[in-house]
């Protein structure tokens, strides 16, 4: 609804989320603002970086899901949305914007605005919010706090913010000394300038006191006692404990409901509350099967809002049912039924995905925003007991025009000054274009790049290796062009295994200097498993089960000592993907990545059809790939 006719506002009240790229500070400012606030006793335990609640979040360092908090800063409570800082999760940051009236745009004293911060400050523009700038971390020796100033003004003109949006505050801050000041060497004791800057620049919610009741469903959440929970933001009017609402679906219907359950937040804890007014941030139970962007609205007087939009995919893979010979050996959920099960029930609350079925009836296409939400997708599957294939990330293409596009990313690369050379040549193989190079006088350079979004697909395992580990990389979605042509990004072949059995020392420490192995000594093997990747560009059967030939004679090399290399184990994210099309397997444990390998034999129900379908597989403890055979029935 338009500022100028919603008459009132609640001066009582702010609601603010807090945007930057990974790695930049956010939640570690959300815990200082915490502390501070009293939220916490003074001798309480309470675990760093509080609302990186899960198991993945914590061991990766970022935050996956949105999440909102609320601090009482005097007489005035703010509800904080800590949102997370990559492209990745871009719907988390979409969502939680809707939910607040202005955003903190916190940026790292040395890195300087990232891809990422294009990604989370256009939306914000866009939405025409407010922006305090935060620059965190001033206290490293590194830190260039003027410079970066500076590129925040060049990415507030590049991304067309107009002059008010251009006249932001800035606020300098150590987020993880609680401290904060209006000038980089002089910073106050705690937030209390922050908070100010915070309280003075982000308005009070405007609603309009003659207005029927209206919520919009941002987000989704469960309890184990009263079922699911639709967090909303209350626009116009009082929703209260009890009474009935209208729910305005996202099919158009309109069906009345009961709200059974009424939550508010305060601190970390969700507080039952009898009421909530306009611009409260609220969780309601009594809805079994809302989803996200439908209204609750008045009974009398229903008036829904429109359906938030959100970006579309731009990168899918394949998901189905663990077909291997070694199946069911690790995992308890590896049906059909349960896998796309737990898909529908991903797509409740995450709509930056989509499910699609694909003419095999055991497998769906899953389409994301990147890598790392699929990845992340998958990971969680696991540590849930599924066993599953899973297939190579390949880009979404559109028509525009009558002409096919592929989305490109934006790059950005920090490395040490003597690895220039190496990134550009491994980028140009990509077909990446160089906009933009900096250095900064510390022996550090950052390159900023335009590269197809295929052509990084496993990109990051070969930029790390080649920069001995230093190298630092972010991309984010930029535009679509034109399709750019055939890449050729793997110039490496498999290790295939030639027979059934268990893996041993003495094959392991034969094969090393062929490539890298994805498997440990006594690893079961099959048939057609790649047991590692090739130093060449072309498959090699081996016998990685071969045992030492033990006699009654004595040997000089009998106690010879054996140092084996280190087994790349199943991040998602290191294995480079197979060429062509491919699926894995993933099961219960952590992780291993097969790939069967046709072969013809005279008793084999396995046909050896050259062109059959390769499938990447997580399954134990380690990561492999195996080209699975089509069946004659299926030939």
């Amino acid at each position: 609804m338009p500022q100028s006719k919603l008459s009132a506002q609640r001066d009582d009240l702010r609601n603010v989320a807090i945007i930057a790229h990974v790695d930049h500070g956010k939640t570690t400012l959300v815990d200082a603002l915490l502390w501070q606030s009293g939220s916490f006793r003074a001798n309480q335990d309470v675990a760093e970086r509080v609302l990186d609640s899960l198991d993945l979040e914590r061991e990766k360092g970022i935050t996956i899901l949105a999440k909102n908090t609320a601090v009482q800063l005097g007489e005035t409570k703010v509800n904080i949305v800590d949102t997370p800082g990559h492209a990745d999760f871009g719907g988390e940051v979409e969502r939680g914007l809707t939910m607040v009236d202005g955003v903190l745009l916190l940026v790292d004293a040395s890195e300087g605005p990232l891809p990422q911060t294009r990604f989370v400050l256009r939306k914000a523009l866009e939405a025409r919010l407010p922006v305090v700038l935060v620059v965190n971390k001033v206290d490293r020796p590194d830190a260039r706090t003027e410079a970066v100033v500076n590129e925040v003004y060049e990415l507030f003109l590049d991304l067309d913010a107009d002059e008010s949006q251009i006249e932001f505050p800035i606020v300098y801050a150590n987020a993880r000394a609680g401290q904060a000041g209006f000038k980089p060497d002089e910073l106050a004791e705690d937030l209390g300038p922050l908070i100010q800057m915070l309280l003075a620049t982000v308005p009070p919610p405007a609603y309009d006191p003659g207005h029927p009741l209206q919520a919009l469903v941002t987000n989704l959440d469960a309890s184990p006692y009263v079922g699911r929970l639709a967090l909303l933001r209350v626009l116009h009017g009082t929703i209260r404990k009890g009474e009935q609402v209208a729910w305005c679906r996202a099919d158009g219907s309109i069906e009345p409901a009961r709200v059974t359950e009424l939550y508010v937040t305060e601190a970390l804890d969700r507080v039952p509350a009898d009421e909530a007014g306009p611009g409260e941030i609220v969780a309601l139970a009594g809805l079994p099967e809302v989803t996200i962007g439908e209204t609750i609205a008045d009974l009398e007087d229903p008036r829904p809002l429109p359906v938030s939009v959100v970006d579309e995919p731009s990168l899918a893979m394949t998901l189905g049912i663990n077909t291997s010979p070694l199946a069911g050996t690790e995992g308890d959920r590896v049906t059909a039924s349960a896998l796309i099960a737990r898909l529908e029930q991903e797509l409740v609350g995450n709509v930056s995905l989509r499910v699609r079925p694909t003419a095999k009836p055991e497998v769906w296409e899953v389409q994301g925003r990147g890598e790392l939400q699929l990845a992340v997708l998958v990971e969680i599957m696991r540590r849930e007991g599924f066993e599953l294939t899973v297939g190579k990330p390949e880009v979404l293409t559109k028509e525009i025009d009558g002409n096919k596009h592929e989305p490109v990313e934006r790059v950005a690369i920090d490395v040490p000054e003597e690895y220039i050379g190496v990134v550009t040549q491994l980028l140009s193989l990509r077909r990446g274009r160089l906009q933009e190079m900096v250095n900064h006088g510390t022996g550090w350079a950052r390159m900023e790049y335009l590269a197809p979004a295929r052509g990084l697909i496993g990109f990051r395992t070969e930029f790390l290796t080649e920069t001995r580990g230093t190298g630092i990389m972010h991309h984010v979605f930029d535009r679509w062009e034109r399709w750019q042509g055939e890449l050729r990004t793997r110039p490496t072949g498999s290790l295939v295994a030639d027979r059934r059995g268990q893996a041993t020392a003495f094959a392991i420490a034969a094969l090393q200097e062929r490539g890298s192995l994805f498997i440990a000594p006594r690893t079961e093997l099959y048939e057609g498993m790649v047991v590692g990747e090739n130093s060449r560009d072309n498959d090699l059967d081996v016998n990685a089960s071969k045992e030492k030939k033990l006699t009654n004679m004595r040997s000089a090399t009998a106690d010879e000592l054996v140092r084996l290399g280190r087994v790349r184990r199943g991040d998602p994210e290191e294995h480079p993907p197979a060429q062509g099309r491919a699926l894995g397997e993933q099961a219960a444990n952590p992780v291993l990545t097969p790939k069967t390998r046709p072969r013809s034999r005279p008793h084999s129900n396995l046909s050896c059809n050259p062109d059959a379908d390769i499938f990447l597989v997580v399954s134990g403890r380690d990561i492999f790939a195996r080209r699975a055979a089509r069946r004659l029935a299926l030939s």
